[in-house]
């Protein structure tokens, strides 16, 4: 038996790495391959580990999408993935590159370019509510061929709880959490989620240091909607949570308005104005604090070409870039004033 993920970094890792390989080892569908080349090409560890096994995947799989193509057959998997793994095709296993990050001043760069390849779903779309209906045929965590993508499920500080891989990872031990999924919640935030992340988040901080977690509103880049929140564990701090900013108590003003709460209660406060108003926001929620960071919705401004558009992750300060020229070219004031767009006002 595992031992728990949540029980100490080693655990954790450990958990999260015997789980890709076993689906690697365990499933020959490209829905699982572009998993795990995706979370490999973000750690050198697990490169190391799985570069040759992907290598092999690859040719294999190549050749029997060729194959298929020139019978005039189709492969049964998803679209999405087909689609995927075509323009994976086009650039060949050895042009594949592995994730970089460099510092530009208060900010995290990371060049990413598997990530590139994740299909937009809802965040293509402009949205004019921050609240939407949950659609049990649209997509989402409950569709039978995402399971075997589960890392843990179980009892979790007080509600039954999923953690799944994040197919396109673009931070450390990157999951999402998926709180009573047969439950059917929506993406829009309610008291008791937001009571149940500062708790879950303070219980795991004593055995995970670097443990958080972020939310997209619809709106403000969530792809999804069905109630989840991106889990991470990190050896750096994000850049929002940097003493410099005055919402940390420094003295440098951030460029998207940005509070820091305390408590659980603080922040829901101004969350559930911000419902009433309409305004989507993000949340990252850190051991002792909750940072939410109010925004334009998706479609309400336009973003420089570079970017793709700004979740949780953006907003705290990362910058996701997918072509190489871009990554070593962007700049710190460039960087703050792609945040200011989002303002709103």
């Amino acid at each position: 038996m595992k031992p728990s993920p949540f029980s100490s970094p080693e655990n954790f890792r450990h958990n999260f790495e015997t789980g890709l390989q076993e689906l690697l080892s365990g499933y020959d569908e490209l829905g699982v391959y572009i998993l795990v080349l995706a979370n490999a090409g973000f750690d050198p560890v697990l490169w190391q580990v799985l570069g040759d096994k992907l290598r092999r995947r690859f040719l294999r799989l190549a050749a029997n999408m060729r194959e298929t193509d020139r019978q005039g057959l189709i492969l049964d998997d998803a679209e999405d993935d087909l689609s995927v793994f075509r323009r994976l095709l086009a650039v060949g296993f050895d042009g594949l590159s592995a994730t970089e990050f460099r510092q530009v001043g208060p900010w995290e760069l990371q060049f990413n370019p598997l990530r590139a390849f994740r299909p937009a779903r809802m965040t293509g779309k402009a949205v004019t509510r921050i609240t939407a209906p949950y659609d049990p045929a649209g997509f989402n965590f409950n569709k039978p061929f995402l399971r075997k993508e589960i890392l843990w499920q179980g009892w979790l500080c007080g509600r039954n709880a999923a953690v799944f891989y994040n197919k396109f990872p673009f931070v450390e031990m990157h999951g999402l959490l998926v709180p009573e999924p047969r439950a059917g919640l929506s993406q829009f935030l309610r008291e008791r989620d937001n009571d149940y992340l500062w708790q879950l988040t303070e219980t795991l901080a004593r055995t995970l240091p670097g443990v958080g977690f972020g939310y997209n509103s619809l709106g403000a880049y969530a792809s999804v909607n069905h109630l989840h929140f991106q889990m991470f564990q990190r050896r750096r701090m994000l850049p929002v949570a940097d003493p410099l900013w005055q919402h940390n108590g420094g003295s440098l003003a951030y460029p998207l308005r940005c509070q820091c709460f305390f408590s659980s209660a603080e922040a829901w406060r101004l969350v559930s104005e911000l419902h009433r108003r309409n305004i989507s926001y993000n949340l990252i929620y850190l051991p002792g604090r909750i940072y939410c960071l109010r925004r334009l919705r998706q479609g309400e401004y336009s973003h420089s070409p570079w970017a793709r558009g700004f979740a949780w992750y953006e907003t705290a300060g990362g910058f996701t870039i997918f072509e190489r020229e871009n990554f070593n070219s962007i700049g710190q004031q460039e960087l703050a004033s792609e945040l200011a767009l989002l303002a709103d006002g």
